[in-house]
């Protein structure tokens, strides 16, 4: 019980003396999938970011297009924090219900999870004492585990698969324009 007393207290007073910012990201709530999030000092040049994607459609093109990305990452401020370029390393996980590409215009959808572990680039403008914005772009590689469906049933259509399906590839999984509020 020590101990987590000790870790609570260690948080509140780590957090009570940084600059800590939530987000919203402007860029793709205009196609309606919504990614917020927080960043706060963790030392003299870097910050902690943690996000969440997602993504509620019951149909795009005639597929579902359900997605949650968690993504916790840390950045390096080359200047000052939260304003002007930085580099981040995340790892993120998520799961999803969605038509994979290659897969468009066919009767096949895909459900399943994911971790991926990659870089972000980004330039942040501090607009007041309060506001900020944040241009980011990040990728690297994503490792899935799904199952294949059919659209027009639900039923499996890769029973000879017991277990997951496995695919990995180098993609872009993150970007847009985050619209910052210091909070402290």
């Amino acid at each position: 019980m020590k101990k987590y007393l000790s870790l609570l207290f260690l948080a509140s007073t780590f957090l009570s003396y940084s600059q800590t910012y939530v987000k919203f990201n402007g860029a793709s709530a205009l196609a309606l999938i919504s990614n917020i999030g927080i960043e706060t000092s963790i030392g003299k040049k870097m910050t902690f970011q943690l996000d969440a994607t997602a993504s509620f459609w019951e149909s795009v093109n005639g597929a579902p297009f359900k997605a949650l990305i968690v993504t916790p990452e840390v950045r390096y401020h080359f200047n000052e924090k939260n304003n002007g370029f930085y580099v981040g390393a995340n790892v993120s996980g998520g799961t999803f219900e969605l038509q994979k590409y290659g897969y468009k215009d066919t009767d096949f959808y895909q459900k399943g999870y994911n971790y991926m572990l990659g870089l972000t680039l980004g330039y942040q403008w501090k607009l007041s004492d309060k506001w900020a914005l944040d241009l980011f772009v990040g990728g690297g590689h994503q490792e899935a585990f799904y199952k294949g469906y059919l659209l027009s049933t639900g039923e499996r259509y890769d029973t000879w698969i017991h277990d997951y399906n496995k695919s990995g590839e180098w993609i872009l999984y993150r970007g847009g324009l985050m619209i910052a509020y210091k909070i402290k």
